[in-house]
């Protein structure tokens, strides 16, 4: 039970990396509030939640806009009375050389996933500092530390998260609260699954070329991620300000022969 008595926010917890993370971190006794721009999805997750003997409370937010994301806060502090763990893992991908992507499509990356991250941060922070305790995770990518052609506004987000992150762990480390950031590699979620589906004429020989990326051989899963949020999440990574951790299967320091 390594998040007993925690309270956790999950942003974009109704499917793939966010749910599964919703799954583990109540199996570790928190209680998790469960958002989702998409209703239907998110009360699934608090459903299975329950049925696995677990606390969790859906709320419906759009974290691209203030009064959405102020309204989950103020409700999720209602309910519980604190947050001890946010995790800021909403995001949406962006294909496309620079030249190849429209200004409605860029903004449209730059919205979900970076102020995706400001703004839950910006209305759950006060009540961190006010208790002098909390850990936020910032869903960045491997993304951030490589080049990957056609992925230009997605890697501009997640660079831009984890230089957030570092720049967040300078102003609140006097609170005692941790930030730090996840860089997951290509992680095959239903999203991805859709995406190499109707994005390529061969999907199977688009999954052969992906899983060559890594040094594992294969993609990720969305447990992998979520495992390590539950460290980033725990009082087990009490030491780590500021950090970016890595499952990527090794696609960053790594190269095949």
């Amino acid at each position: 039970m390594r998040l007993k008595n925690k309270v956790v926010l999950i942003t974009g917890a109704g499917s793939g990396i966010g749910r599964s993370t919703a799954f583990l971190f109540a199996s570790e006794g928190a209680a998790v509030i469960v958002n989702d721009l998409d209703e239907a999805k998110g009360r699934e997750t608090v459903e299975t939640i329950k049925e696995l003997g677990g606390s969790g409370l859906f709320l419906q937010a759009d974290v691209t806009s203030p009064e959405s994301v102020d309204a989950m806060v103020k409700a999720a502090i209602a309910e519980y009375g604190v947050i001890d763990v946010l995790f800021n893992n909403a995001g949406i991908s962006g294909v496309g050389a620079l030249h190849e992507i429209s200004p409605e499509q860029w903004d449209k990356v730059m919205n979900v996933n970076i102020r995706g991250v400001y703004l839950p941060s910006k209305y759950v922070v006060p009540h961190m500092m006010e208790r002098k305790s909390g850990s936020i995770i910032n869903m960045s990518s491997c993304i951030a530390e490589m080049g990957l052609a056609r992925r230009a506004s997605y890697s501009a987000t997640k660079g831009a998260v984890l230089a957030l992150t570092k720049s967040m762990q300078v102003d609140y480390a006097a609170y005692n609260i941790r930030v730090n950031a996840l860089l997951p590699g290509t992680i095959f979620t239903p999203f991805v699954e859709q995406y190499l589906q109707t994005s390529y004429d061969d999907p199977a020989a688009a999954i052969a070329s992906l899983k060559t990326r890594q040094l594992s051989g294969d993609t990720g899963k969305p447990e992998d991620v979520a495992h390590a949020a539950l460290f980033l999440a725990s009082d087990e990574s009490k030491f780590m300000m500021g950090s970016p951790l890595y499952i990527d299967g090794g696609v960053v320091f790594g190269k095949n022969a």
